[in-house]
């Protein structure tokens, strides 16, 4: 709560005062409080578009109603609100490092959106298979690690500064494996996990925090947030899949309910997908192909694709405790070419059809 001084001579020799008494102290050894970003408790329609610097350098061209436009500019138009993107802390070519993840910040608050960093605390791809530490701390002590947490948090937002962070990515048995592993380390796991959230509290107040968990299972969730309940966050993000997850929908919706009601915190799907076809672009294996891994009455068409992510927000927009939604892979287009065997596994479930043609999904992110 702010107070305000009527007496203008009393504020002015209030201020004199502060003024000298803070004059002989130094702070050239404190750290840096990065400016807090106003989050309006909006409802959240995200994009994941953590490959763009890499596919513009490749020198795609997106277009939208047939003339040339800036990937961002087509989703700020169409209703998109948020842009989540990766960072990995040494990546061994320099992508979804901190530079490039900085500059695509920079880009996502010019164009009016909001930055919604998911930061992996790897140098590569953290998922529930893997949560590799990061080689500069791969030898450190525990106590260490800790201190390199919170140092690297600061620096995240000292130079960034997102509205959003997510702590770990997919962190069902945790995260910055052996030493916190949530089964194995499970005291070890909550002290780093408290670690980054206590640095978040102190340099960015207003920078909401979310923890994110791989499914929708009820069971397993339970289990995974009560072991995180501890925790200081404000966010669950849930990874839904229908390949991996499950077809059943009213099932995601009830997860969605049970967490909200249970740990009193937002839920949004912070991670989703749809194929708007089941042939390919290029020679790398896409995730999916196969009508068996569809949901009944979602084809993979244009139309199937928009009608999947339109059902995913209005699900979470009917639970008292939704908060959003974030698609994954929608820039993710077959960009190094026709004959890539390492090219795209996202290509048939992007925003862009094979000639990067902007699809009828984005409509989804319309109010």
């Amino acid at each position: 709560m702010k107070k305000y001084f009527k007496n203008s001579a009393l504020l002015s020799l209030l201020i004199l005062v502060f003024s000298c008494s803070d004059a002989g102290e130094s702070s050239a050894t404190e750290t840096p409080v990065a400016k807090p970003p106003v989050v309006a408790e909006e409802f959240i329609k995200a994009a994941d578009i953590s490959y763009l610097p890499e596919i513009e350098a490749a020198g795609v061209i997106f277009t939208n109603n047939g003339k040339t436009e800036d990937m961002l500019t087509t989703l700020k138009s169409a209703g998109c609100n948020t842009i989540r993107i990766r960072l990995w802390k040494d990546p061994a070519n320099g992508h979804s490092g901190l530079t490039e993840v900085k500059a695509l910040a920079q880009r996502v608050k010019q164009a009016g959106l909001k930055v919604w960093l998911t930061v992996h605390y790897s140098d590569d791809w953290a998922d529930p298979a893997v949560q590799t530490t990061p080689a500069a701390w791969k030898n450190v002590s525990f106590n260490d690690l800790k201190a390199a947490v919170a140092t690297y948090t600061t620096t995240i937002l000292t130079e960034i500064n997102p509205d959003i962070i997510q702590i770990g990515n997919e962190i069902n048995t945790g995260l910055l494996w052996p030493q916190g592993h949530l089964i194995n380390q499970e005291a070890q796991c909550l002290a780093l996990l408290s670690t980054a959230c206590a640095t978040i509290r102190s340099k960015a107040p207003s920078t909401k925090i979310m923890i994110h968990y791989a499914g929708v299972s009820a069971t397993d969730t339970n289990w995974f947030f009560n072991k995180v309940k501890s925790i200081d966050y404000d966010y669950i993000g849930l990874s839904y899949y229908p390949l991996w997850h499950g077809k059943d929908m009213a099932a995601v919706k009830t997860t969605i309910d049970a967490l909200g009601k249970n740990f009193s915190k937002k839920v949004l799907i912070a991670e989703t997908a749809y194929p708007f076809t089941l042939t390919w672009n290029d020679w790398t294996n896409n995730i999916m192909g196969l009508e068996s891994q569809l949901i009944s009455g979602f084809p993979a068409t244009p139309e199937g694709q928009k009608s999947f992510v339109l059902a995913i927000k209005d699900l979470v927009k009917s639970s008292t405790y939704g908060q959003g939604f974030a698609y994954w892979g929608g820039e993710w287009v077959s960009f190094k070419g026709s004959q890539a065997s390492n090219g795209s596994t996202f290509e048939n479930q992007a925003f862009y059809d094979f000639s990067n043609k902007a699809l009828p999904v984005l409509q989804a992110f319309t109010n």
